[in-house]
């Protein structure tokens, strides 16, 4: 469950974040939300795949951390064992909220900064200070933020980005099968890929038009990011053996 509310400085000041990484604190998930322009952020340690949401229709990018629910392969010893983690889960426990503020007479919507109460990273004991001494927001709290904006961006830019792969038609959905030394198999269904060979087929006007849009560059890094399931598959080895 999510209990999100504003954080503000007067009833949070005392509250700390928990940074460590661990089951606990609820990393063990099998894949990362994510958008095209973390693609090159990602692209050297996560395969990044699509799926389609059950309810609109509508594609969303992932990057993949194990082969099962609940397995965070990336996960050992209360570390993250990559350089870098995907934004969704660094942004734990904040969330974007909206507020209605009004100025010079006039109501508008702004983003702020929610927190998750029900977040297990939550205590007032040890952790990153969420504010200083005399109620500024503390340097951890303006990255968050910073994070969350990143992350409004990235969402917000992620359905020209959609809408342009799916025009041209280069998704298409696969099954990704792997074998482990044990002889044990996972098979994932539900995934959706760039189809190269496609990609290869279009003319001149339509690979123009997605490079201009910036598209090019995040579907070439989607591609590329795919050689990281044998990573995903050494470290599954590398665990079932342990």
């Amino acid at each position: 469950m999510t209990r999100a509310i504003p954080l503000n400085s007067v009833d949070h000041k005392d509250l700390r974040i928990i940074t460590e990484r661990s089951e606990e604190y609820g990393d063990n998930v099998w894949y990362a939300l994510t958008f095209p322009n973390e693609f090159r952020s990602l692209q050297s340690c996560y395969p990044v795949f699509f799926q389609k949401h059950p309810e609109t229709g509508r594609f969303f990018a992932l990057a993949l951390l194990g082969f099962r629910e609940g397995e965070n392969l990336f996960l050992e010893d209360g570390k993250w064992q990559a350089p870098y983690i995907p934004l969704s889960i660094r942004r734990q426990p904040f969330l974007i909220g909206r507020q209605v503020v009004v100025e010079d007479g006039i109501e508008r919507e702004q983003r702020t900064i929610h927190i998750d109460m029900d977040n297990p990273r939550i205590n007032t004991e040890r952790g990153e200070r969420l504010f200083m001494e005399f109620g500024g927001a503390s340097p951890y709290v303006e990255r968050a933020g910073d994070m969350l904006e990143a992350i409004h961006q990235g969402l917000t830019a992620a359905d020209g980005f959609i809408d342009a792969v799916v025009e041209s038609d280069l998704l298409e959905a696969f099954t990704l099968e792997v074998q482990l030394d044990s002889g044990d198999k996972h098979q994932l269904i539900g995934f959706y890929t760039i189809n190269e060979e496609k990609l290869r087929a279009l003319d001149s006007v339509k690979l123009d038009k997605l490079h201009r849009a910036g598209y090019l560059e995040h579907i070439y890094m989607a591609i590329a990011s795919q050689s990281n399931v044998r990573h995903l598959l050494t470290a599954k080895n590398r665990r079932v053996a342990q």
